[in-house]
């Protein structure tokens, strides 16, 4: 199976050895996406999770588009949250961004996120 890197400037530079996103076979990818600005690669807001969750969905959909595809052939999503109170805040974000039939999806809580983020999302698309 070919696998190729996906790579783009719409989204924040890889924070490690791992790619954006990589396209096998029938499907894309993408990596965790922290609410980065891809121009900064600061936080677009250090502490309000929509502002996190909208610019991770954001980063997201830059990637699938450099591959692409897009957000409608999303299948699989993970949402990662440091603190499950904020689920609320960011599910009102990702309704804005996912139509049905939504993706199935599956949120977490964790300890910590890379830079201090407190949503990292990540998408597996079908290609268009």
């Amino acid at each position: 199976m070919n696998r190729e890197r996906i790579h783009t400037d719409g989204a924040p530079a890889a924070v490690g050895p791992y790619s954006q996103g990589i396209s096998a076979g029938d499907f894309v990818y993408t990596a965790g996406q922290l609410g980065l600005d891809p121009v900064t690669g600061k936080f677009v807001s250090e502490d309000e999770v929509q502002a996190q969750t909208r610019r991770a969905l954001q980063n997201v959909k830059a990637v699938l588009e450099a591959a692409g595809t897009g957000l409608e052939n999303v299948v699989k999503t993970t949402v990662f949250l440091t603190d499950m109170d904020n689920f609320k805040l960011m599910n009102e974000v990702y309704a804005e961004f996912f139509s049905e039939p939504y993706p199935a999806r599956s949120a977490v809580a964790v300890r910590q996120l890379p830079l201090g983020g407190l949503v990292e999302i990540e998408a597996v698309a079908v290609k268009s």
